[in-house]
C-alpha cells in the first residue's frame, strides 16, 4: 500500500494544525530514551530503541516447557520455531510463565511449574530461562502472564484449592455456573492471593541462569501480565477484582521498575461487559497499556456450523469491539494491544490438511487495523494471534502426554486455532502484513488525537 511521504506537504499542515487546536492538557509525545534497552509506553505508543514500535506477534504459551530438558521438553524445536517464527518477521511471543498443581488432571496442561504452595519444578523454571536467552539471542520479546484464570493452567482455583477452597473444578464436569462460583472467589480470598504474591515475587526475583541476568533487567522481556484473561466473574467481585489489579500492578512495579506492566484482560468481555470498570482498571497508573482478547466463536460472532457462512458477522462485531478499546486507549492515552484473537478452520476442522480461507480473511481484516495504526501512530500498537502449532505434529484431537505441544492447550481440540508450519497461505499473510507495517512511516506522531474513532 503506497503511503505519504512524512515530509510531504499536506502531512505537515495536518501535523501544525494538530499542534493549534490541541488543549493545554495534551504534549507532544515523546520518545523513550534511545539508550534504554527496554520497551516503554508513552503518551499511546511503543518505543523501541527511541523507534515507535508496532507489532504483528503470537501466543506461544509452551515455550518455556519447550525450552526445559525434562518431560515435555525439546530444545532442538524450540530452535526450529524460533527461527522460523523470526525470519516471518514475528518478534514478539505471549507466553506463559508456568503452571500450576499436580500432573495428570484431565484438560490441564503438564508438567507444571509450581507443583504446591512454594514448591516448584526447576526444569521448568530453567526452560523459561532457556527461551528468554535463546530469544534474547534474536532480538526477540516476551509478554509474560504470570498466572490463569482459566482451568488448563491450574491457575486461580488451585490457588482456591491450596487456601482450602475445596478441590479445583473443571468447567466441563462441574458445568460453567458451579465453574464460576467457584473461580470469583480468588479475589475475595486473603490466602489465596497472599501465596500468588509470593508467587509474583519468586519469579520477579529470579537470575536466568544461560544470561546471569536478572529478569528485570533483561530486555528479552517486553512485559509482566498479571494473569491470562482475569475476570471478576460476577457482580460481587467487581470491587474486589479492580483492587488486586492495583494491588499486583504495584507489587510488581515495586520489584522491577524496568518493564511495563499489562492486566491480560479481554477487555469489556473480561470485565463481565463493564465498560466503565475496564477503563478504570486500565487508567491504574502502573498499568501502562491496554489489552483486549477475540474471540468469534466462543462469542457466538459464528458457530460451528457457519465459520465461513459467519466471516462478515464477525468481521463486523470484531471492528465494533476493536474500536472500543481503542477509543478507550485514546482517552487514557496508551497503547491498545488485541493480544489474543483466533478462528477456527473451514468446516470447523482439525487436520493440518484441512482449509483455511475464512481464517486467513479475518487475520487480513485485524493485520489491516494494525498497518493503519502504525502508518498513522494511532494507539492500535500491537496484535498476537492464538496461537503458533509450528511444527507440531497433534497425534490425538485431544492432547495427551507424550504428544507435541500446539498452540491449542489441554483442554482445546488440537488444530483448532493452531496456525502451523505448513500453513503456507496464513504465513504469507501474516508476512505481507508485517512487511508493509514496517516499511511504512506515521503520517504524524499526533495524529492519533484527532477525534476519537477511525
Amino acid at each position: 500500500m503506497k503511503t505519504k511521504s512524512r515530509h510531504s506537504l499536506p502531512a505537515c499542515i495536518l501535523c501544525l494544525f494538530s499542534l493549534l487546536i490541541l488543549m493545554p492538557s495534551c504534549q507532544p509525545r515523546t520518545q523513550a530514551p534511545k539508550e534504554s534497552p527496554f520497551i516503554y509506553a508513552k503518551q499511546g505508543q511503543f518505543f523501541r530503541n527511541g523507534e515507535p514500535y508496532y507489532f504483528i506477534g503470537t501466543n506461544f504459551w509452551y515455550g518455556a516447557i519447550l525450552g526445559s530438558e525434562g518431560r515435555g521438553g525439546n530444545r532442538a524445536r524450540l530452535a526450529q520455531e524460533l527461527d522460523y517464527l523470526k525470519e516471518m518477521g514475528i518478534d514478539n511471543l505471549r507466553v506463559l510463565v508456568g503452571a500450576e498443581g499436580r500432573n495428570g488432571v484431565t484438560s490441564k496442561i503438564e508438567p507444571t511449574l509450581q507443583e504446591s504452595p512454594g514448591v516448584y519444578n526447576d526444569t521448568i523454571f530453567d526452560g523459561l530461562d532457556y527461551l528468554l536467552s535463546e530469544m534474547g539471542k534474536r532480538e526477540m520479546t516476551a509478554v509474560l502472564y504470570l498466572t490463569n484464570s482459566w482451568e488448563w493452567t491450574g491457575g486461580w482455583c488451585v490457588y482456591l484449592e491450596w487456601a482450602g477452597e475445596g478441590e479445583a473444578p473443571l468447567p466441563a464436569v462441574v458445568g460453567w455456573t458451579n465453574y464460576q462460583a467457584q473461580v470469583s472467589k480468588f479475589v475475595r480470598n486473603d490466602s489465596a492471593k497472599a501465596m500468588f504474591s509470593r508467587h509474583v515475587e519468586k519469579v520477579l526475583t529470579r537470575t536466568n541462569k544461560y544470561t546471569g541476568k536478572k529478569y528485570v533487567d533483561d530486555p528479552a522481556i517486553m512485559s509482566w501480565q498479571l494473569c491470562n484473561e482475569p475476570r471478576p466473574f460476577g457482580e460481587h467481585s467487581k470491587k474486589a477484582f479492580a483492587e488486586w489489579v492495583s494491588a499486583t500492578a504495584a507489587q510488581i512495579k515495586s520489584l522491577d521498575p524496568n518493564h511495563m506492566v499489562s492486566i491480560g484482560s479481554e477487555g469489556k468481555w473480561g470485565c463481565d461487559g463493564d465498560v466503565p470498570l475496564c477503563e478504570r482498571v486500565h487508567s491504574d497508573p502502573n498499568i501502562d497499556y491496554l489489552t483486549f482478547h477475540l474471540w468469534p466463536l466462543n462469542w457466538s460472532w459464528i458457530s460451528k456450523e457457519t465459520v465461513e457462512d459467519s466471516l462478515e458477522n464477525a468481521k463486523r462485531e470484531a471492528e465494533a469491539y476493536i474500536n472500543l478499546h481503542l477509543d478507550m486507549a485514546r482517552r487514557l492515552e496508551k497503547p491498545a494491544v488485541m493480544e489474543e484473537f483466533g478462528y477456527p478452520r473451514d468446516g470447523f476442522q482439525f487436520s493440518k490438511d484441512s482449509p483455511h480461507s475464512a481464517r486467513d480473511a479475518f487475520y487480513a481484516f485485524v493485520f489491516d487495523r494494525v498497518v493503519a495504526s502504525a502508518k498513522k501512530g494511532d494507539v492500535f500498537a500491537g496484535c498476537n494471534f492464538w496461537g503458533w502449532g509450528g511444527f507440531a505434529n497433534p497425534t490425538h484431537e485431544i492432547w495427551q502426554r507424550g504428544d507435541d505441544y500446539s498452540g491449542d492447550p489441554a483442554q482445546e481440540q488440537q488444530g483448532l486455532n493452531s496456525v502451523f508450519a505448513s500453513d503456507a497461505s496464513t504465513e504469507s499473510v501474516i508476512v505481507a502484513a508485517i512487511e508493509e507495517m514496517t516499511t511504512g512511516e506515521p503520517l504524524c506522531e499526533l495524529e492519533w488525537i484527532d477525534g476519537i474513532s477511525e
